[in-house]
């Protein structure tokens, strides 16, 4: 300790400083070895020049990287006037508390000052590397030698001895403590870890986030997810329809991200974007939103529905981007009469009308007319085939066409609703499941309950604001039933079946007539002319 209670801050500027100082006896060394050496080894003028654009502090970083003073060859380190502003302080204090003590009142520091000084400091600086107790460091000299002046360390060795002599006791302890964990915990971690019995029987899994509630439904099967990207690669294997969602929390900066599967219902109103609310395993309520929708089948039923409304978007869209070419070009047709008859009322010219072309406004109407006749065609073959069918054979023709649409789209759904795994959305997560954890249809429907009137609740259908509504749907079965009777009696199928029906009932209310040749006596007496003569023998 050469510098008494002093000698801990002065050798850290020692250390502070050690880098600088020997980097500017090196270059005063190097300028002395070669005179060539001195001007790039002090700063240059353009790096002055670049200093000049920058507002400058004594801790800039391009001042603080400068030498500490002008090289010079074999020049002393000055230590009061010509110092770099950056280091200008620390050299100060450095004067003040480290040069003057041990070297006495200086201006500038030789190298052999230099050495002088790290030889001063380099016994503390070992026994500092090689020093033990740093624990108690902290407690200080005069909190040390109060403690070894009492009898602590004996009070502390004999209850360390107290300790070792009820180690066993302790042990034992501990191996209670451990049973009794296992028999609380053992069981519970084999229903959710191994069996998965908590999941199949309905109770809520370890694995099992919380309840999403969304579109009139609620998903039980929430599992919590870290990057929505690396889950989604290999929960889709699952053949589940899920939802992606972040989660937050009103009034606090808790985030988290879940997967939900949607197990019953229909995906019509599923989309990104879409609002819900989460209930975690806590019952705490978060506002969750749709980012991500991997999409598989959900139900049969939705299969079954899934072809028509395919069609009915695709129609649907169709005719929006019919509707939208037709009023683009009508706005483009608009717009280059409005720059024709511009340009005409400028020039002075009066546009000629465009000639009518009978043969082409002819032909469009014989093409529309082709078009409704092999319309008409088509639905009078259809309706004629329909009802030349029996009426037994009529809803299994109406079942045949219906199974002949959605059959495809319900067999792939069902093949791919008995694949369903949990498995996937836990190796997802990190897990190492060695089965199929199948979910099959009817557990799966259990998963994801929709919403349903309450016992006693009952619902009002009147609206006391309802707009007044035209029975169009009346008019349109009318319409149809006027048209198809209509057709019919334009095939003659009327008057057949009229024909037919009138034969029947007349055939029921006339008795059969009996025949005079088996039975003679229904020859009316009297008769001659029904009685057969009687013919002579011989003649």
């Amino acid at each position: 300790m050469p510098l008494g209670p002093a000698t801990p801050a002065a050798a850290g500027q020692v250390q502070a400083l050690r880098a600088k100082i020997e980097d500017y006896f090196t270059r005063c060394r190097l300028a002395g070895f070669d005179g060539r050496a001195t001007a790039p080894l002090n700063p240059s003028e353009t790096t002055y020049q670049m200093l000049t654009a920058a507002t400058l502090s004594a801790g800039t970083a391009e001042l603080t990287a400068l030498p500490l003073a002008l090289i010079t060859a074999d020049q002393p380190l000055p230590l009061i006037s010509g110092i770099n502003p950056a280091w200008a302080g620390q050299i100060a204090k450095f004067n003040s508390d480290v040069v003057n003590p041990v070297l006495g009142m200086k201006t500038s520091l030789t190298v052999g000052d230099w050495h002088k000084i790290i030889a001063a400091f380099e016994p503390y600086e070992a026994w500092v590397a090689g020093k033990k107790g740093a624990a108690v460091e902290a407690l200080g000299i005069a909190r040390a030698k109060e403690l070894l002046a009492g009898g602590s360390r004996k009070d502390i060795a004999a209850l360390i001895a107290q300790d070792k002599a009820l180690e066993a006791e302790a042990n034992a302890l501990d191996s209670v403590d451990k049973l009794v964990r296992y028999h609380r915990d053992l069981y519970a971690l084999l229903c959710n870890f191994v069996s998965f019995k908590d999941f199949y029987t309905g109770k809520q899994a370890v694995f099992q986030a919380g309840r999403l509630f969304l579109d009139q439904r609620s998903c039980d099967l929430c599992i919590k997810v870290d990057d929505v990207a690396k889950h989604s690669a290999l929960a889709q294997l699952s053949k589940a329809y899920l939802l992606y969602c972040d989660c937050t929390r009103r009034g606090a900066a808790e985030k988290m991200t879940i997967a939900a599967a949607v197990t019953n219902g229909d995906a019509d109103n599923l989309m990104v974007g879409r609002n819900a609310i989460f209930y975690d395993r806590q019952g705490r309520d978060w506002d969750a939103t749709v980012i991500k929708i991997i999409e598989h089948p959900i139900s049969i039923r939705q299969a079954f529905w899934s072809p028509y409304k395919r069609v009915g978007r695709m129609i649907g869209e169709q005719i929006e981007k019919v509707a939208a070419a037709r009023d683009k070009a009508s706005l483009d047709k608009a717009a280059a009469g409005i720059t024709t008859a511009g340009t005409a009322a400028e020039t002075g010219a009066v546009p000629a009308p465009a000639p009518f072309d009978v043969g082409k406004f002819a032909g469009i109407f014989a093409a529309i007319g082709l078009a409704i006749g092999a319309i008409g065609t088509a639905i009078a073959s259809v309706i004629t085939g329909f009802i030349g069918l029996k009426l037994w054979q009529m809803p299994l023709a109406v079942i045949g066409i219906l199974l002949l649409i959605s059959g495809p789209s319900m067999i792939i759904a069902w093949l791919k609703l008995r694949q369903r795994n949990l498995a996937p959305l836990l190796d997802a997560n990190g897990w190492a499941i060695n089965t199929r954890a199948i979910m099959n249809i009817p557990f799966g429907t259990a998963l994801t309950s929709t919403a349903v009137l309450p016992p006693g609740a009952e619902r009002s259908l009147t609206d006391p604001y309802a707009e007044k509504k035209r029975p169009w749907r009346l008019y349109t079965v009318l319409l149809i039933i006027v048209l198809v009777f209509g057709f019919l009696w334009q095939q003659g199928l009327i008057k057949q079946w009229a024909s037919q029906i009138k034969s029947s009932v007349t055939t029921e209310q006339t008795a059969p007539a009996a025949d005079p040749a088996t039975d003679p006596a229904a020859a009316p007496a009297g008769d001659a002319a029904a009685a057969p003569a009687e013919v002579p023998a011989g003649q």
